[in-house]
């Protein structure tokens, strides 16, 4: 049986001591792709991306999956991953990731007709430019996130007049908008560019973060006409279709849906919501592998 390698790190593998509050998502990952792939004659081995001793090369492929500690190290992820795709398949490849780990992408694909929430690039965040934004913004509610980051770490919600924390990080700033606690954020999961399924997730009471990790918590949906269509476009802008991509949107002030992230790293795929996940990533690596 070939081995199917599953990229994790050493805050998400089991049995770490530092491993994090939220790896329960990597379980349930690992739980829905042992079956299918096994059916196809592969084993699924879950393996942090920075353990020297992994021969890459006795696996038919790699799938970067909870790889939860990139954004702090990532010269050396990156470096990591070319060294994995010299050795065998990786999936999403390097060049794709590389592109889409500053969320500087998102410029990129507003040329391309993706409708984002108004952004602010602040590559250096100290107090002055940090004020200047409310009123670049024109907002006195404002969400400042890590260019290259991820689960809402270093992210701060800051009013017009709140003391400025310390940003040691290149961020980016955005109005805040209420719907993220009033309908909650989309999530889209497309598997080979095809649609699989969708989402919805929701803060906690008083919050606005949705990840599990703050209390955020999730529901299936069956997504409108309308709001599929603006999830698939965002996917159709990518040269070719990835293994496996996530498409997080906000609805806008107008009603239509506004890009919040094109996930396509490493992001969770939440399997409980969509239990035809597993079957879908088998079918698409066994695909890829026969090509």
């Amino acid at each position: 049986m070939k081995k199917i390698a599953y990229l994790a790190s050493r805050v998400t593998l089991p049995g770490s001591p530092i491993r994090r509050t939220d790896a329960f998502e990597h379980d349930f990952m690992m739980d829905a792709l042992s079956g299918p792939f096994e059916a196809r004659g592969f084993r699924v081995v879950d393996v942090a991306w920075d353990d020297a001793k992994t021969d890459w090369a006795g696996y038919a492929a790699v799938i970067i999956g909870t790889t939860w500690d990139y954004w702090d190290r990532l010269d050396e992820f990156l470096a990591a991953l070319e060294r994995i795709e010299g050795q065998t398949r990786l999936f999403n490849g390097s060049d794709l990731v590389r592109w889409n780990a500053r969320k500087t992408y998102l410029r990129e694909l507003e040329t391309k007709g993706a409708r984002l929430i108004p952004t602010l690039w602040l590559d250096v965040a100290d107090e002055a430019t940090a004020k200047a934004a409310f009123d670049t913004l024109g907002a006195d509610d404002l969400v400042f996130k890590r260019q290259v980051g991820a689960g809402a770490k270093d992210q701060h919600r800051l009013k017009r007049g709140e003391p400025v924390p310390e940003m040691r990080h290149p961020m980016m700033a955005q109005p805040f908008l209420k719907m993220i606690q009033d309908e909650g954020e989309l999530s889209f999961i497309f598997i080979d560019g095809e649609f699989c399924h969708a989402l919805v997730k929701r803060a906690q009471p008083g919050d606005y973060r949705i990840q599990s990790t703050y209390g955020g918590r999730e529901e299936k949906i069956t997504p409108s006409k309308d709001d599929l269509a603006a999830a698939r476009a965002i996917i159709g802008t990518l040269d070719e279709a990835p293994l496996y991509g996530r498409v997080d949107m906000l609805r806008g002030p107008d009603g239509s849906l506004l890009l919040m992230e094109l996930e396509v790293i490493e992001p969770y795929l939440y399997p409980i919501e969509g239990p035809e996940l597993g079957e879908r990533m088998a079918a698409g690596v066994a695909r890829r592998l026969s090509v």
